[in-house]
C-alpha cells in the first residue's frame, strides 16, 4: 500500500518520521490529489530545490493552506513570497534594518530576559517550559527590537499564538487565528505610524529609514515584514528550545554533555534542529513543467519541501534516527538555503545559546512529564504547545 501523507493529520503532528522514512524510500516524488501537492523528502531534493528558485518559486507563498497561498501571499509573508528581483530588492532593504551588528547589539538584553524569566520559573522548581519561559522568551526579543511597549507584549503573543494554530478537520487558517491576523496587522499599522512622526531606536525605525539606491519600503511592505517576524521569528525559536529540552529528556546521556560543558550547548542546539526542526516543511510553485524521478510536475503545480524529513535522511546522515550531538550537523536544511536562506538564522541561535547556557549554569538536572506535554497542531511548524518541567537547581 502506498504511504499517504497530510500535513494536516494530527497523527503527523505526534510523529512525522516514520511516514517521512515510507516517503523517502517508497515515494521520494509524492502525489497527494485530494489536497493538490507534491512532495519532495529526499536531502538531495530538497537542498536542490532551496537553491533553483527559477524552477521553485516561491510567489504564490510558502503554506499550503488556501487562504495564505496565492499572488496576495507577500502581504502578510513579506520576501519569503516573493521571487527576485522584488525578492532581491526586498531583502537588501530589510537586512539594512537587521544588520549582524544589530542582532549581535541584542546579546545583552537577551541575557537579561532570560535571566529575569529564568529566575522566576526556577524558584518554583516545576512549571511549564512552554508558558514560563520558552514562548516567553523570544517574543520579547522580537518586540523589544521591534519597539512593542512592555505593556502590549502579552496580547501581541496571545495574537501570534492564535495565528499558527490549527483545528482538527480544517484544512485552512480557522477563523480566530484571521482575526488575529487582521488585528496584529492593525496593530503595526499604528506602530509604523507613530514612529513616522516620531523615530526611535528601534527596527521599526530602521526599517523606515532603509534605503538602497534611492529606494526605500513603503508601510505596506514594513508592516509584512514585522508581521512575518512576529509569527515566523517568534514561534520557531519557542519550539527549538522546547524541542531541545524535549529531546534531552528522552536522551539523558546526550543531554549530559552540555551540563557537563556549557560549550556543548551550540552542539545541543544544532541536533535538535537537525532531528526535531522548528518548521516541518514549506511550499513552492513549479515555474515550468519539471521532470523529477521520472514523472512530469506541470507548471502551477503547488511543491512540498519536506525539511524535517531531509535533516533524517541516512542518505546524509549516519544513524539519522539517533539524537546525537557529537555528529556533523553541517548539512541540515532547517533554515532553507540559497536566496531564501533564512534571515532570522543568526537571531534564533543566538537566543538558544544564551537561554540554554544560562539554563545549564543554574540547574543541575532536570525531568519533562510526557504524560502532560501537549503538541502545537500547526501545518508547518513542529513543536510543543505545552511542555511541563520539573528542574534540580544548582
Amino acid at each position: 500500500m502506498d504511504p499517504s501523507y497530510s500535513p494536516y493529520d494530527y497523527a503527523v503532528h505526534e510523529d512525522p518520521y516514520p511516514i517521512y522514512a515510507r516517503l523517502r524510500d517508497e515515494a521520494p516524488l509524492y502525489r497527494n490529489d485530494e489536497l493538490g501537492f507534491w512532495a519532495l523528502s529526499r536531502h538531495a531534493d530538497v537542498a536542490a530545490a532551496f537553491r533553483d528558485h527559477a524552477t521553485f518559486s516561491s510567489a504564490n507563498g510558502v503554506s499550503l493552506e488556501p487562504s495564505a497561498w496565492g499572488p496576495h501571499a507577500h502581504k502578510t509573508m513579506s520576501f519569503l513570497a516573493l521571487d527576485p528581483p522584488r525578492h532581491t530588492r526586498m531583502r537588501a532593504l530589510v537586512s539594512k534594518g537587521f544588520t549582524p551588528r544589530r542582532v549581535a547589539r541584542l546579546g545583552d538584553g537577551i541575557r537579561e530576559l532570560a535571566r529575569g524569566y529564568l529566575d522566576a520559573a526556577l524558584d518554583e522548581r516545576e512549571f511549564d517550559w512552554v508558558a514560563d519561559f520558552a514562548g516567553l522568551l523570544p517574543m520579547d526579543v522580537i518586540s523589544q527590537m521591534m519597539g512593542v511597549p512592555e505593556g502590549d507584549r502579552a496580547e501581541v503573543r496571545r495574537l501570534a499564538d492564535l495565528v499558527v494554530h490549527r483545528e482538527e478537520g480544517l484544512n485552512d487558517v480557522p477563523p480566530a487565528g484571521m482575526g488575529a491576523a487582521l488585528e496584529l496587522v492593525g496593530y503595526y499599522q499604528d506602530m509604523v505610524g507613530e514612529r513616522k512622526r516620531r523615530r526611535r531606536d528601534d527596527l521599526t525605525s530602521a526599517l523606515l529609514d532603509a534605503e538602497v539606491d534611492g529606494d526605500r519600503l513603503d508601510d505596506r511592505e514594513i508592516i509584512a515584514f514585522l508581521f512575518l517576524m512576529v509569527v515566523a521569528g517568534n514561534e520557531t525559536t519557542t519550539k527549538l528550545l522546547a524541542n531541545a529540552l524535549y529531546w534531552g529528556a528522552r536522551n539523558p546521556a546526550q543531554a549530559a554533555k552540555p551540563f557537563a560543558d556549557p560549550g556543548r550547548v551550540d552542539a545541543w542546539i544544532e541536533e535538535t534542529l537537525r532531528y526535531d526542526t522548528s518548521s516541518q516543511m514549506l511550499a513552492r510553485t513549479v515555474a515550468k513543467d519539471t521532470v523529477l524521478h521520472g514523472r512530469t510536475v506541470p507548471e502551477g503545480d503547488r511543491l512540498l519541501l519536506l525539511v524535517g524529513s531531509a535533516n533524517r535522511d541516512p542518505r546524509v546522515f549516519e544513524r539519522p534516527d539517533d539524537y546525537d550531538l557529537d555528529r556533523d550537523t553541517s548539512q541540515l536544511v532547517s533554515f532553507g538555503g540559497g536566496r531564501h536562506f533564512c534571515l532570522g538564522a543568526n537571531l534564533a541561535r543566538l537566543e538558544a545559546r544564551i537561554a540554554l547556557t544560562e539554563l545549564v549554569g543554574r540547574v543541575s538536572r532536570y525531568e519533562v512529564d510526557e504524560g502532560r506535554a501537549e503538541r502545537v497542531h500547526s501545518v508547518n511548524v513542529r513543536g510543543f504547545a505545552r511542555l511541563p518541567v520539573r528542574m534540580e537547581v544548582l
